[in-house]
């Protein structure tokens, strides 16, 4: 049965109230949510910490973002000592980017302070909720990745 329309206006206000409550907790609280790792790390230095070493292209591709953005924020992860470069061995013209054990430290002080933060935040919260919203979420992600990113109007 499709959502009404209702439903689906009450879902699109909820999403936008949460990604509004989302940036101004990011604005607010990245020192206590990141530590010194820079915000943007954490969507480049995961995907090094999951799969190994990876070309500058396919971590922008990860965290959506322009390659030229993901270089330069990479470039800064590097002067701080959380990743380092070397030759590509297939592609001389290319290197591969990979955690270092400083990379691996902020990240684990990152997952504690994150972990923190939602344990406060959802004191509240029984287990069967936490599960529950966990799993719409992660299916909203996806669902969300998968949508057209632009969609037709329709004028009444």
């Amino acid at each position: 049965m499709p959502i009404s329309p209702e439903t689906r206006d009450r879902l699109a206000s909820g999403l936008a109230r949460v990604v509004r409550s989302g940036r101004h907790l990011s604005g607010r609280a990245a020192d206590a949510l990141y530590g010194d790792l820079p915000s943007f790390g954490w969507a480049l230095l995961l995907p090094l910490e999951q799969d190994g070493e990876q070309r500058c292209s396919a971590l922008a591709a990860r965290a959506r973002v322009d390659v030229s953005v993901a270089s330069r924020q990479l470039a800064t992860l590097e002067r701080s000592g959380y990743v380092e470069r070397r030759p590509d061995p297939h592609d001389g013209r290319a290197s591969l980017l990979h955690l270092t054990d400083e990379g691996a430290r902020a990240l684990a002080v990152t997952r504690a302070l994150r972990a923190r933060w939602a344990g406060a935040a959802l004191a509240d919260w029984d287990e069967d909720d936490a599960r529950l919203l966990s799993g719409l979420l992660e299916r909203l992600a996806t669902d969300l990745d998968r949508a057209p990113t632009a969609v037709p109007v329709a004028v009444r």
